[in-house]
């Protein structure tokens, strides 16, 4: 990983010569730009926008020809002409909603803050969840420090986030402050009657010594139907010394949408983060997940699951720079493949000279349900430190004939039998997520997967 940029941090000058040199260099890009534009305001925010806006004028869509795209072609990304997304009507969420969460939730509709549907009563003290236009002027002060400040803000698809910035869910964790309920942060796709394309932004600052749950869903309409459009949502959470952050991200779009989401997550010393993400629609989903360690004695742990069938394709690239001693990273990211779906992981483990006594282990296990699905699996460790204790690995497999036949003489028979292997496989990521109604509905998930039987 790089060393840390933003779009506020470069010149006026390079950002000039950038653009005088390569602007618009790819009209899809720039069409997708123009469609996300935000109302020109005044102050820092605006300032923002135009530094991430010019980048992505000089950028281009990634293609296979770029080793971190080389497994996933966004040539049908490019086909489609996407709209401004317009103001939708409310949907009804009574299904998506946590009891757990009680007060603490916060909708968006295609982007854009619903009071309706949120709730944010009895709230402890130190604790500021909202969404960025209502926060008071000195909560807006504590954001500017944090957003659009983490690692990769450059990337082509965060950057033409942040032009388009025009609202943000905000989770301000004041020190020593431990949240008992979770946080639920619910955004909702509302496709309309063109192909459309949101930007959903969320914050979460968790300061030190504090303890925080946060849920984080990206869902279609529950009422609506298969349609097309873009999700493009970044989530930037920054950890301070001591903080612990457990962090549940759901991704179940539309299976004709697309989806590209970024996580960058910064951990100061002795801070603990984990992360349970599930990936189980979009036509074509993306996950960039970053950890960047900015001191000694870190915890890292990230349970990843993707489950996909018929033609879609899965894409989880993670990256953890540990780069301060006694740091602990355990990643184990699963894949269950069916159809002609196509699921790819991309895992990087950063341990240079002065991260002695790392600790860091990755594991990606796959399991393919039929024999025209496919995966594609790069577990990497980079090390230069040399007093660690690092391991990698990654296996595919099938379900096995005779583990089926082991059931079916137990009196199940074979379908039933294939549902019990595959919720197996499952259930060990399912089970990790700290929500009982959440776990509950994940695993109804898996057990309806329309992709079981034995071709």
């Amino acid at each position: 990983m790089s060393s840390k940029v933003s779009p506020s941090s470069i010149p006026n000058s390079e950002v000039v010569s950038l653009t005088s040199t390569l602007l618009d260099r790819d009209a899809n890009l720039v069409a997708l730009l123009n469609q996300v534009t935000a109302p020109a305001t005044t102050g820092w925010l605006q300032e923002l926008r135009e530094h991430a806006a010019n980048w992505v004028r000089h950028a281009t869509i990634p293609t296979t020809r770029e080793e971190e795209w080389r497994f996933t072609d966004l040539s049908a990304l490019r086909q489609v002409t996407f709209n401004h997304v317009e103001q939708a009507t409310s949907p009804d969420i009574t299904a998506l909603t946590l009891p757990e969460a009680g007060n603490s939730r916060l909708v968006f509709v295609n982007g854009v803050y619903a009071p309706e549907l949120s709730a944010v009563a009895a709230l402890p003290t130190g604790v500021v969840i909202g969404n960025l236009s209502a926060l008071p002027v000195t909560e807006q002060e504590r954001v500017q420090k944090h957003l659009a400040q983490a690692e990769g803000a450059l990337e082509v698809f965060t950057s033409l986030n942040t032009a388009g910035i025009s609202d943000v869910a905000v989770v301000l964790v004041a020190k020593n402050v431990v949240v008992d309920t979770p946080i639920h942060l619910l955004f909702i796709s509302v496709a309309g009657e063109t192909a459309t394309i949101s930007q959903p932004r969320c914050l979460v600052v968790a300061e030190s010594g504090s303890q925080v749950n946060v849920i984080e869903e990206f869902v279609a309409n529950p009422q609506g139907e298969e349609q097309v459009y873009l999700t493009n949502a970044v989530t930037e959470i920054a950890i301070a010394d001591n903080a612990h952050v457990s962090h549940t991200r759901i991704e179940q779009e539309s299976k004709q949408a697309f989806h590209i989401g970024k996580t960058a997550v910064t951990q100061a010393r002795y801070s603990r983060y984990t992360c349970h993400a599930i990936s189980l629609g979009g036509k074509i989903s993306r996950h960039n997940l970053e950890i960047l360690q900015t001191g000694e004695q870190t915890e890292t742990t990230l349970n990843g699951l993707t489950m996909i069938a018929g033609n879609q394709l899965g894409d989880t690239h993670s990256a953890i720079a540990l780069n301060h001693p006694y740091g602990t990273s355990k990643q184990l990211h699963k894949c269950i493949v069916g159809d002609r779906a196509h699921a790819v992981f991309n895992g990087k483990v950063f341990v240079p000279k002065p991260a002695q006594l790392t600790d860091a282990a990755q594991l990606n296990r796959n399991l393919l349900l039929s024999s025209k699905a496919r995966v594609d699996t790069k577990p990497q460790l980079e090390i230069t430190a040399d007093n660690v204790k690092c391991a990698h690995g990654a296996t595919v497999s099938q379900l096995e004939d005779d583990e089926i036949f082991y059931l079916q003489s137990r009196g199940i028979d074979a379908n039933d039998a294939r549902k019990l292997l595959v919720n197996a496989f499952a259930t060990e990521i399912i089970n990790q997520i700290p929500v009982s109604s959440l776990r509950d509905r994940l695993l109804n998930t898996v057990t309806s997967f329309k992709s079981l039987a034995n071709d």
